[in-house]
């Protein structure tokens, strides 16, 4: 990990897409990535060089709640300790920029297998179910 280079608040909408691809498939489009990059509270990205092999950002409202998202890392480069080395500057990100002396709720969606990395930071799974919808934007 010496070689690797780690950016706050770069991040870009064409490499969000790339990387998004690489690992996901078909990414969002341009204009809703640069309006997400543009509201995005945090954005940490990591790179080999000039290549975006990782990132992640958190969305939030600075007071009551924080919401990890869109945390990735290239399949090639995961296991070396990268996702936790950027969930790790998301929350200085959080304690930095929180009221002191409060609490603040830190959530995130997480796939069944990647419970466990999370878990060794403290989160935990509640009862709460997670309800989305895709709503097509008309125009």
């Amino acid at each position: 990990m010496n070689n690797l280079n780690i950016k706050h608040n770069e991040l870009t909408a064409e490499e969000f897409i790339l990387l998004w691809e690489s690992v996901w498939g078909k990414g969002p489009s341009p204009e809703q990535t640069q309006l997400a990059m543009e509201h995005t509270l945090f954005r940490v990205s990591v790179f080999d060089g000039s290549t975006i092999i990782a990132m992640a950002r958190v969305i939030g409202d600075l007071g009551l709640d924080y919401y990890i998202k869109d945390v990735v890392v290239r399949p090639e480069y995961q296991g070396q300790g990268i996702g936790r080395l950027m969930i790790g500057e998301i929350l200085k990100f959080i304690n930095d920029h929180g009221v002191p002396g409060t609490d603040i709720f830190v959530e995130l969606c997480a796939m069944p297998d990647k419970i466990p990395f999370y878990e060794k930071f403290g989160f935990s799974a509640n009862e709460a179910q997670r309800l989305r919808k895709y709503l097509r934007v008309s125009g």
